[in-house]
C-alpha cells in the first residue's frame, strides 16, 4: 500500500508538472498550424535582445514586410472597391501595435518569450511593443521556413477572428501612414526609415530612428521604446516640418 501510495503522489506531480520547453513550442505550432522544418527559427523569433545575441529582431523586420504585404492581400480581396487611401488607413489600423499584441496574446506568446532577467522583472514578457514584435518574428520565421504561401496563409488566420469593415478607416490616421499619403499624392517615394542608435540597458531600451525623405532632402529623428514607435515619432517629426515649412 506504501509503495503503491508513493506512486500515485509521483504520477500526480508529474501530472501537475510544467510543459517542458518543446512541448511549449509543439503547442503553438499547432495554434500557428504550421509545423517548422527548421524549429530554430522559431526559437530564435521568440527570443528577444535582452535573452541572447542570437535574438529577433531581423526576423521582425522581415515579417513586418510580410505582414503588410499579407494584410494589402486580404484587404484587396474583402474590400477591392475601396481607393487607395481608404485601404491603406484600414491597413495601418490592423497592423499597429495594439491589433498585433491582441493577436499574440491569443497565441500565448507571453507565456513563451524568451527574456533576459532584467526584461522578466520588469513585466516584459507583457509589454505590448514585445509582444507586436515577437508576432511579425514569428511570420519571418514562418516565410524563411515555408515560403509566403504558408506566411500568407498564417496572416489570414490571424485576422479571421478581426471584423474588417470599411469604417476602420476613420478611425484616424497614424503619422507614418499620413505621411505616406502625402507623399504619394506627389507621385514622391516612400520614406526610407533606419534605426541609428540604441539607448538603455537591455530591458529598457529606447530606439532612435531616422526618417528620410530624398525629394525633400530632409531627415528628421524620433526616439520610441520600440522600433515602431521610434519611426511613428520621426514620421511625426517630419509632418510637424512639412506643415512648418508648405
Amino acid at each position: 500500500m506504501a509503495t503503491s501510495s508513493v506512486s500515485a503522489r509521483l504520477n500526480e506531480r508529474m501530472s501537475k508538472s510544467e510543459p517542458t520547453p518543446q512541448q511549449t513550442l509543439d503547442e503553438l505550432q499547432q495554434r500557428l498550424q504550421h509545423n517548422f522544418a527548421q524549429p530554430a527559427l522559431l526559437q530564435r523569433a521568440l527570443t528577444h535582445r535582452s535573452f541572447s545575441a542570437d535574438h529577433n529582431e531581423r526576423l521582425e523586420f522581415l515579417g513586418d514586410s510580410v505582414l503588410n504585404l499579407g494584410v494589402a492581400h486580404l484587404l484587396f480581396e474583402q474590400l477591392g472597391g475601396l481607393p487607395e487611401g481608404d485601404l491603406s488607413r484600414i491597413r495601418a489600423n490592423l497592423v499597429k501595435q495594439d491589433t498585433l499584441h491582441g493577436l499574440a496574446l491569443e497565441l500565448g506568446l507571453s507565456g513563451i518569450m524568451r527574456l533576459g532577467e532584467g526584461e522578466m522583472r520588469s513585466g516584459g514578457h507583457k509589454r505590448p511593443s514585445i509582444l507586436a514584435d515577437a508576432l511579425e518574428a514569428v511570420l519571418g520565421a514562418v516565410y524563411l521556413d515555408a515560403g509566403y504561401d504558408a506566411a500568407n496563409a498564417l496572416v489570414k488566420r490571424l485576422f479571421a477572428k478581426v471584423e474588417i469593415k470599411p469604417e476602420m478607416q476613420a478611425l484616424g490616421k497614424d503619422p507614418k501612414t499620413e505621411l505616406q499619403e502625402w507623399l504619394q499624392a506627389r507621385k514622391f517615394k516612400l520614406p526610407i526609415y533606419r534605426v541609428v542608435g540604441t539607448l538603455g540597458a537591455a530591458h529598457k531600451q529606447t530606439f532612435d530612428v531616422e526618417c528620410e525623405v530624398p525629394e525633400l532632402r530632409r531627415c528628421e529623428r524620433g526616439i520610441g521604446n520600440s522600433r515602431r514607435s521610434g519611426e511613428q515619432a520621426a514620421a511625426a517629426a517630419m509632418l510637424q516640418f512639412i506643415k512648418e515649412n508648405p
